[in-house]
């Protein structure tokens, strides 16, 4: 059957078609339309007459009518919401309520036997040395009361899949991780065949489902948004190969993920992991673009956070589940971090804590000899915590950050209160003064028109392609965070 469509006013009833194509829209003018037809046809061949076709359409337009006139009603008016049984257990959240401790602790015990589950291979496959070594260290890692990046995510899925929840990943090389510190899955040397030791944990738990995706974030993402929408009990993820990767799924995140449940009541717990960080990769492998997704931020509509601990991490995924309520979530999450020698957690920090929105520098013994207090978040901090200690300044406090929607603005408050012998109030980012989050942090709380910036200048580009010029940059930033009278945003001459 050959099936011709056509567009019989042109893009909508408002339009004038025959301004582009005229010749043609004299002929559909003249054309029948397929009721038209049908009712012709049935005429001539005695079936009904033409009384009986006036009546049916005139029937069927007074009933139309009457429905409009009923929706017009508002006691009348009732709005179902979509998927309403899925998504029965769960209710509406203001930002007061995504501001409330979610209780995300878990047994020391159970975290043990996950452990042991995730650390063991199959005694009858053979696997890589490279493998045994990974897969082997995290038991290593448990024991000796050091738990890095990798183990934050590990732990934070076993802990869920415990607890009947599902997990879902997918993105490009997530399966081993794109800096190759996840490998959820692992892969058996001579047959290739796939081990998932997430599945091995108990005969009750939820299923671990990870998937390399084929390189179109849009389509990707798309589909996620959908999953995490039928499948509240799952917490879906899409991890980006870099942060910046996420620019090709930009309608997806603008017209579903931020601005959803605002247009639609329709909730969705969906976490995005966006890798960040400056380290002279060059434009364009060190910015997730940050600037972009707190922009996006409004009232209620999304977490987003920059966490510099594993132990954050592991309780911002778990309360992502154990919350009563779905938010989207974006996490910018480091690269240089994953196997940085002080970015450990102990177990205790997993199974008796909490998601923390910011942390006070709990190296300051005296909090009056504190002269200059730095905001910052995410990696930077660990950046700014090598100069302090370099140059053994103890009148300085670095205060992380760590959710940055929502702000957490009485905290920043109660610290700014507690340094109150500061005179010298920082805010310090890497990224160009243009982007990163200050713009954000000025726009949501008032203390900060008063902030000393550290910052690069403003640029076009995220980062420096020169890796002499990135780390003069980057180390002028710093230089000012210590040092006022360094002012790197004083234009020069023969600056690079």
């Amino acid at each position: 059957m050959d099936l011709l469509g056509y567009r019989k006013y042109g893009h909508n009833e408002g339009d004038e078609p025959r301004f582009t194509q005229p010749k043609l829209y004299k002929a559909i003018s003249k054309h029948l339309n397929p009721k038209e037809i049908y009712t012709k046809r049935l005429i001539n061949e005695g079936v009904i007459d033409l009384n009986y076709s006036n009546k049916l359409e005139n029937d069927y337009k007074l009933s139309l009518n009457e429905f409009l006139e009923d929706s017009k009603n508002d006691d009348k008016t009732v709005i179902t919401e979509f998927m309403s049984t899925d998504w029965k257990d769960y209710q509406k959240a203001n930002q007061n309520k995504m501001l409330e401790v979610i209780d995300t602790t878990y047994s020391r015990l159970k975290l043990e036997k996950i452990v042991q589950v995730i650390s063991s291979l199959p005694n009858d496959k053979k696997f890589i040395n490279k493998i045994k070594k990974l897969v082997n260290n995290r038991l290593t890692m448990f024991e000796q009361d050091k738990l890095d990046w990798s183990m934050a995510e590990h732990l934070a899925y076993g802990s869920l899949l415990e607890e009947g929840f599902s997990v879902r990943i997918s993105g490009q090389d997530v399966e081993r991780g794109t800096f190759s510190h996840r490998h959820g899955v692992v892969k058996v040397e001579d047959s290739e065949e796939e081990i998932i030791l997430h599945n091995n944990i108990g005969d009750n738990q939820g299923l671990f489902s990870i998937y390399n995706s084929l390189l179109s974030e849009y389509a990707v993402l798309g589909f996620d948004y959908g999953y995490a929408m039928a499948s509240p009990k799952t917490l879906t993820i899409w991890e980006a190969q870099f942060g910046d990767f996420s620019n090709g799924a930009q309608i997806i995140i603008d017209q579903y993920l931020f601005s959803g449940e605002d247009k639609w009541k329709t909730q969705n717990g969906l976490v995005m992991l966006l890798p960040h960080g400056y380290e002279g990769q060059g434009a364009e492998h060190s910015s997730a673009r940050m600037e972009r997704y707190l922009q996006l931020c409004a009232k209620d509509n999304v977490y987003v956070a920059n966490c510099s601990t594993p132990a954050n991490m592991f309780h911002i995924l778990r309360r992502q589940m154990k919350a009563d309520f779905r938010k989207p979530l974006v996490v910018f999450t480091p690269k240089s971090l994953l196997r940085h020698p002080k970015v450990l957690s102990t177990v205790d920090e997993f199974t008796k804590g909490s998601f923390k929105p910011l942390i006070d520098d709990g190296s300051v013994l005296d909090f009056k000899k504190i002269t200059t207090l730095v905001f910052v978040t995410g990696k930077f901090y660990y950046d700014l915590l090598d100069q302090k200690e370099r140059l053994g300044r103890d009148d300085v406090a670095l205060v992380r950050i760590e959710q940055l929607f929502p702000l957490p603005i009485n905290l920043i408050k109660s610290i700014i209160s507690k340094y109150s012998q500061a005179d010298d109030l920082v805010w310090a980012q890497e990224e160009p003064r243009n982007m990163g989050a200050y713009t954000h942090v000025l726009l949501n709380l008032n203390e900060a028109k008063d902030f000393r910036v550290a910052s690069r200048r403003t640029y076009g580009t995220t980062a420096a392609g020169s890796t002499v010029r990135f780390k003069r940059r980057h180390q002028e930033v710093i230089d000012y965070v210590f040092d006022p009278e360094k002012n790197n945003q004083r234009q020069k001459n023969n600056s690079i």
